[in-house]
């Protein structure tokens, strides 16, 4: 009989924090006018692990230097056009305009025709070309329009060479190379703690410890810890998550002065792949999608970084390659026995291209993308490697991983993770406030280059 985890008890979403320090937020469960002391445990129990969830970036990124509050690059366009949507015209005895607007075909090239309407492909040679349309002569015979004029709107084209005649002129004109240039801009991320100095002068009769290895008795030094644990979160957030403000009307961000930044999601949401209507779990699935990678870049390494039901789908999917694997005790190395721990994980396959995985805590976290159930994000693949580019601040080409965070910095300010204390104690004495204020700051951008090689998988 199948079941199933129960709704309650569940699991805490704010299992922690509060806005400030104050003597209620220590721990004190007390009561001294009993003659009997409870037994106490000194050290705080980790009862969540490691909650940080700042480490995407980290393993496939890199962070450099910027100067400017805007960033541009340029990425190469494709070395072939191929034009789409072509209506097919007039037709005379062995020729045929189509009408398509600006095409870059030139008189002499030999070109491709296709039209799934018609169910035919033909070859010709370009004979005249205007601003609104182009003549082709057919190589074959044609008495009759192969495609039908004024009713085929899907001819397909592109060209695939050239003829010319002796003793003839030579190609006229010529193409530029196409590039598409991309920008970006960095947001201003801040956050700060505050302790009073009577607070930091109470000793608690708990240990704290933090992620980054912090200890002591003093709670303050939990609560600080832990927001700079939370602000390196939100640095690598903001990157994932971000859009750009439009102008919304009055009492928009926009309207408000406020810009935001391209994130990795809404990146490859706009110029990247999507997979949609839940995870790819067939052969026929990742089929699909390295039909997909072949029209692209054709990276050869990818890395998924996967929430844990996509993780178990894809384990799902390549045992269930093994014929032997109905029980699902025999693939791998096919040397089990009853006293080995069975592993029924994958690390990865390789199908056309090389497919890494592993699991990405923060599409996990409850408390973060994990908790949400619409419009849900269960992976994303990223190309391994670096790309080349050409960097309009170094003003040459330059090798950048495909994805990377630029932050302001110069000579004087370097603005990628700032941080600094004011008051009048824990050793900070610019100001007359009984207090230590920790302000944190950073100010950057995300580039993803290269987003046509990117798939973000959602349901």
């Amino acid at each position: 009989m199948a079941g199933s985890v129960q709704a309650s008890p569940g699991f805490s979403l704010t299992p922690a924090p509060s806005k400030v320090t104050l003597p209620g937020n220590y721990i004190s469960d007390f009561n001294f006018l009993n003659q009997y002391l409870p037994d106490t445990y000194e050290k705080e129990f980790e009862r969540y692990g490691n909650r940080s969830v700042a480490s995407f970036l980290r393993a496939v990124g890199a962070e450099l230097p910027s100067n400017s509050d805007l960033i541009k690059w340029a990425e190469q366009g494709r070395l072939h056009t191929q034009y789409t949507g072509i209506t097919a015209s007039t037709f005379t005895t062995g020729q045929q305009v189509f009408t398509k607007d600006n095409v870059n075909f030139r008189v002499g090239q030999t070109v491709i025709l296709s039209s799934s309407t018609d169910d035919v492909t033909k070859k010709g040679i370009i004979t005249a070309v205007t601003s609104t349309n182009f003549t082709v002569s057919y190589y074959t015979n044609e008495v009759s329009a192969p495609f039908t004029a004024s009713t085929t709107t899907d001819v397909v084209a592109f060209v695939y060479g050239s003829e010319f005649k002796k003793g003839t002129n030579g190609m006229l004109n010529s193409l530029e190379a196409e590039s598409d240039i991309f920008e970006n801009s960095p947001i201003i991320i801040k956050d700060k703690y505050e302790v009073s100095g009577s607070d930091m002068a109470q000793i608690g009769w708990v240990e704290v410890t933090t992620e980054n290895g912090a200890t002591g008795y003093l709670w303050y030094i939990k609560s600080e810890h832990e927001t700079r644990l939370r602000f390196e979160d939100y640095m690598e957030m903001s990157m994932i998550e971000a859009v750009p403000a439009v102008d919304g009307g009055a009492n928009s961000a926009f309207d408000q002065g406020f810009k935001g930044t391209e994130g990795m999601f809404y990146t490859i949401e706009e110029r990247g792949n999507v997979w949609s209507g839940g995870n790819p779990s067939t052969l026929a699935d990742f089929d699909a999608i390295i039909e997909r990678l072949d029209k692209q870049g054709s990276i050869q390494e990818n890395v998924l970084f996967l929430n844990r039901a996509f993780g178990f789908d894809i384990d799902d999917m390549l045992a269930a390659q093994n014929s032997y694997g109905t029980g699902g005790t025999s693939y791998g190395l096919f040397d089990n026995d009853e006293k080995m721990a069975l592993n029924l994980g994958f690390s990865g396959f390789k199908r056309g291209y090389e497919f890494y995985k592993t699991d990405w805590k923060y599409l996990n976290d409850a408390t973060l993308r994990g908790g949400l159930t619409a419009d849900k994000v269960n992976g994303v693949l990223v190309p391994a490697g670096s790309m080349t580019v050409y960097d309009q601040v170094l003003g040459k080409n330059a090798t950048r991983p495909f994805l990377h965070v630029r932050y302001r910095a110069s000579e004087t300010e370097d603005r990628r993770y700032k941080t600094w204390m004011t008051g009048s104690a824990g050793g900070a004495s610019n100001s007359d406030l009984d207090a230590m204020e920790v302000h944190f700051l950073s100010e950057r951008a995300l580039c993803t280059m290269g987003a046509n090689n990117f798939f973000l998988f959602k349901d």
